[in-house]
């Protein structure tokens, strides 16, 4: 590996575990804002709450990139569909799937279980390259897993397989998919900003349907306008959640195998847990919301963290693969 690669290399993990920052911001932001909705309309069904905000984030994401760059779908080459549908396929159901579980299940065992793509994504590689995972990087899916136990607090003697843990088990498939689709070889060279519009669009479509299927009235979307506040946290988690953190997802990922991918985003619990300790109430204060309470600093949090941190800088050091 020369100098200049292991540098690309090294900016493309930095620039992962920061979308994993990105992406940290939507379990306590996100919890928030559905208590908000839920709050505007009662006696929905679960579903409609989490396709109206998933569904709702990508559609606003996908009118900025567009305005951002309006020529966008007339300068769509071939291979940027088929990339950017395929993502937002896999990322729509995906998305939908676990945050309707996380509505059945205890967001530590959400947590957990959405990690399981560090481990599909090595064992796809065993079947697909006949050959085994390099021994630091077996390390490296151990040292994940046991972290996001420890940081969630994973009770092995509570798990049972309702239907919030069997979605979140099913949306990780759909997102070990993605992160595979992404390291295609055939899609090097596509436009980042053009491929994410095309995704952001698929994963709202995918999200209508549900919402329409669900909700009392097609007017139930205005709840995301329901107060300025409101509204504010709900732009605030499509430009960090959505935008930001799949456009350096999109751009930077195929500049490492999909294996140390799937290990790098296992910090996104970390960086979750550390906005717990101080977002949900600061959130919750602006909208008028009662009940809800931050997450408190104990030795789960320092331990967990550590043993996450210390998977990412292993796989850092490990050269990148053929």
């Amino acid at each position: 590996m020369t100098a200049a690669h292991g540098a690309e290399r090294a900016r493309a993990i930095t620039m992962l575990t920061l979308s994993c920052a990105a992406w940290g911001l939507s379990f306590p932001g996100g919890k928030v804002f559905m208590a908000a909705l839920e709050q505007e309309l009662p006696g929905r069904a679960s579903w409609v709450f989490s396709s109206l905000t998933i569904g709702g984030r990508f559609t606003l994401a996908a009118l900025v990139l567009w305005l951002l760059q309006p020529r966008a779908f007339s300068r769509l080459t071939a291979s940027e569909c088929r990339q950017g549908l395929g993502l937002g396929v896999m990322c729509g159901f995906g998305s939908l799937i676990q945050t309707d579980g996380l509505t059945y299940t205890a967001a530590s065992t959400s947590a957990f279980l959405t990690q399981f793509t560090a481990v599909l994504v090595p064992l796809y590689m065993v079947f697909r390259d006949r050959r085994l995972p390099t021994p630091l990087t077996m390390l490296c899916v151990v040292l994940v897993m046991a972290g996001v136990a420890v940081l969630g607090r994973f009770d092995w003697h509570a798990l049972r397989l309702g239907r919030g843990e069997l979605e979140t088990l099913v949306s990780t498939v759909f997102f070990t998919a993605q992160i595979l689709w992404l390291e295609r070889p055939i899609f090097r060279g596509n436009d980042t900003l053009r491929v994410s519009l095309v995704m952001f669009a698929t994963i709202a479509a995918v999200n209508a349907p549900v919402f329409l299927a669900h909700a009392h009235h097609a007017t139930d979307a205005l709840a995301i306008f329901a107060s300025p506040a409101v509204f504010a946290i709900f732009a605030g988690l499509t430009l960090f959640c959505s935008i930001i953190a799949f456009l350096m997802m999109n751009r930077f990922q195929p500049q490492v195998d999909a294996t140390t991918a799937g290990i790098i985003y296992c910090a996104e619990p970390l960086f979750a847990t550390m906005l717990a300790l101080f977002l949900p109430t600061l959130l919750a204060s602006a909208i008028g919301l009662t009940g809800v309470a931050n997450e408190t600093m104990t030795a789960h949090l320092v331990i967990g963290g550590a043993l996450i941190t210390g998977a990412n800088l292993l796989i850092a050091r490990q050269p990148a693969a053929r």
